[in-house]
């Protein structure tokens, strides 16, 4: 193949690589605003706290808002939702779920706090709390489900393991009615029933300042590629 050709090729190749470094810098780039944006907008609710109705979290126009909300209802009877693959201080568990009953509104679910799993995750017990209560807590979007592959929930017991929250998925499967809640709540830590919890957001997932070092880390590896693709055009033949 002829020098000038091999360089064609090669700069072909070259610029999709560089393409796909700079795709993935951005898309990292992007997930840091968004994360930070998620960050500031629930700082600023928890910093005043200003109590708002439970029936908010149904509002289809707040469906990526936080509110602190407060109000009385009752847990339904429907067996706990386990949510796998939950890491706390290091340790594996999952987080609790149940529905709950707003006095005002439809039915949501509630995060209840973290579980832990035992070496043969064999799951935890979550009895039924009856009785009408007063509960307050953090309005938020669901947990990011990821990719969403295979089904999102199934029986485990007295129990349903969830890979992930899926909102619809799960009203169908329990036999609720109507639709659940596009927002959860999580529970105040310093309310007296649950489990270990607090109101961090983003305890599984990537804050923003890993997702700016991945992007530099591709922005890097495109300036690489390049400089490469450019010394290797430039640079002078060797004589026979």
């Amino acid at each position: 193949m002829s020098r000038g050709r091999t360089l064609v090729v090669g700069w072909i190749a070259a610029l999709l690589a560089i393409a796909a470094f700079v795709n993935l810098g951005l898309w990292q780039s992007h997930r840091a605003v968004e994360k930070q944006a998620m960050l500031d907008a629930a700082a600023k609710v928890m910093a005043t706290r200003t109590p708002q109705s439970l029936s908010l979290a149904g509002d289809p126009q707040r469906t990526r808002d936080y509110d602190w909300a407060v109000g009385t209802g009752a847990f339904d009877a429907r067996d706990a939702l386990l949510l796998d693959n939950q890491q706390r201080n290091g340790r594996a568990g999952v987080r609790v779920y149940r529905i709950f009953l707003p006095s005002q509104g439809g039915p949501m679910l509630v995060d209840l706090g973290w579980q832990p799993l035992a070496g043969d995750r064999k799951l935890p017990q979550v009895p039924n709390l009856p009785g009408t209560m007063e509960l307050r807590g953090l309005l938020s979007p669901p947990p990011s489900t990821g990719l969403a592959l295979g089904p999102g929930l199934g029986r485990q017991g007295d129990a349903w393991l969830m890979t992930r929250v899926d909102l619809p998925a799960i009203a169908t499967a329990t036999g609720l009615s109507v639709p659940l809640a596009p927002r959860v709540l999580r529970l105040d830590p310093a309310l007296p029933i649950g489990y270990e919890r607090d109101l961090e957001l983003l305890a599984n997932t990537l804050p923003p300042d890993q997702h700016r070092g991945y992007a530099v880390q591709w922005f890097a590896l495109a300036a690489a590629v390049l400089a490469t693709a450019l010394i290797l055009t430039f640079r002078k033949r060797r004589r026979p």
